[in-house]
């Protein structure tokens, strides 16, 4: 089946589109990639979701827009995707849609929700679409992420040692796919979004990232400071357990500012680039990593890998691109997959990882322009993912 995955993470500048060729060989899922597109969010429609999110307040009037908007940005892209990776050929489109909130107290999800209306995405490509993917498994006790654990528990099954899968998107989370307990997933903390939002913060608005990592490279880590954001409760918290910007945004950071004087811009960035490094680090040497597998937009800011390597001592620690995902894609590949296990009425999620009470087939169907005809259900669910090429194709 050919499908693609739509995604947009928590840092909600650009939507990205992943389009796969994915079938099943006895237990085995393989995915052959066919390549990704990926597009900005217009500028004002960026600016509205980061007006959006808590602590700000909102209206129902501005969450329709904002569905609809993102819906439609949704759509754009899964036109192009299937024009452009499938040849008009896409049989599925697979829609994470935008996480604008995720109502977690002490510890537990109680709901969650994702924007970005799927009949647009229905309407502008003809393809069904499955989207809505969180909401089962909080619904099922569980924390409604990182629903990414399926693929990395299938992807590093079988590798040596205890292979952990980390993506550094706003939020960083890991799976730890193998060794000698049952397979685990949680959120560490704040991957991006604390140093977005220093940066975003003491350029004025001019920058919106640490392209390249320059200003942490200019800048002296504050020990005070680090102690102080390395104090905050969540870090210690036990699996599974998720987060967000609803909890790591700028009002947070300043909050920890309090007190300090005019700080030097470059010292806090390069301060919450050290507290996202060192948070990564002890969650993965807490469940024993012995291999570290990166991918997501942090991978891109070198200074935030190199001090993760240094944290991390003699851990090694490679990109995803190395094990045949693109590391920029590795996420859309993933709802890709969840997709797929959906129409074939297979679950798509690990509850060892996410905390729910049994495993769930995730998500709803928008049919597309024709009538609605799902494969035959799966016999058997597989044991493993292998990146790959259809035999034809060899």
């Amino acid at each position: 089946m050919r499908v693609v995955g739509l995604m947009s993470g928590t840092s909600y500048d650009a939507v990205d589109a992943a389009a796969a060729d994915l079938w099943l060989e006895d237990d085995t899922l393989v995915l052959e990639p066919l390549g990704m597109v990926s597009a900005p969010y217009p500028g004002e429609l960026r600016t509205d979701l980061a007006a959006a999110l808590p602590p700000a307040a909102t209206t129902m009037r501005e969450v329709c827009r904002l569905d609809t908007r993102v819906g439609r940005a949704f759509a754009a892209l899964a036109v192009r995707a299937d024009e452009e990776l499938c040849g008009g050929r896409a049989e599925l489109i697979a829609s994470h849609g935008q996480t604008l909130y995720h109502w977690s107290e002490d510890g537990v999800v109680h709901g969650t929700l994702q924007l970005g209306e799927p009949a647009w995405i229905a309407e502008a490509t003809g393809r069904p679409v499955v989207s809505g993917f969180r909401s089962r498994d909080v619904a099922a006790g569980g924390q409604g992420a990182p629903l990414v654990s399926m693929v990395d528990v299938l992807w590093l099954r079988g590798r040596p040692g205890v292979p952990v899968a980390l993506n550094l998107g706003g939020i960083a989370n890991l799976t730890v796919a193998a060794g000698a307990g049952s397979p685990a997933a949680f959120d560490t903390g704040p991957a991006n979004a604390l140093i977005d939002a220093a940066v975003h913060h003491f350029t004025g608005g001019r920058l919106a990232f640490d392209e390249d990592g320059a200003m942490a490279a200019r800048g002296r880590v504050d020990e005070a400071l680090l102690h102080r954001l390395l104090d905050d409760p969540y870090y210690a918290r036990r699996a599974p357990k998720t987060t967000g910007k609803e909890v790591f945004h700028l009002p947070y950071l300043r909050a920890a500012l309090e007190g300090r004087g005019v700080p030097a811009a470059e010292d806090v960035v390069a301060t919450v680039t050290r507290l996202t490094a060192r948070t990564v680090a002890d969650a993965a040497r807490s469940v024993g990593a012995t291999e570290v597998v990166a991918s997501g937009g942090g991978t891109r800011n070198p200074v935030l890998m190199a001090m993760l390597r240094a944290e991390l001592g003699g851990v090694p620690v490679r990109g995803s691109d190395a094990l045949g995902l693109p590391s920029a894609a590795k996420e859309a590949y993933a709802f890709a997959v969840l997709g797929f296990l959906t129409v074939h009425g297979l679950a798509g999620t690990v509850p060892a990882c996410t905390g729910a009470r049994c495993p769930s087939v995730l998500g709803s169907l928008t049919p597309g322009r024709h009538a609605l005809r799902l494969p035959e259900p799966a016999a058997t669910a597989p044991v493993r993912l292998r990146v790959g090429r259809s035999p034809a194709a060899l």
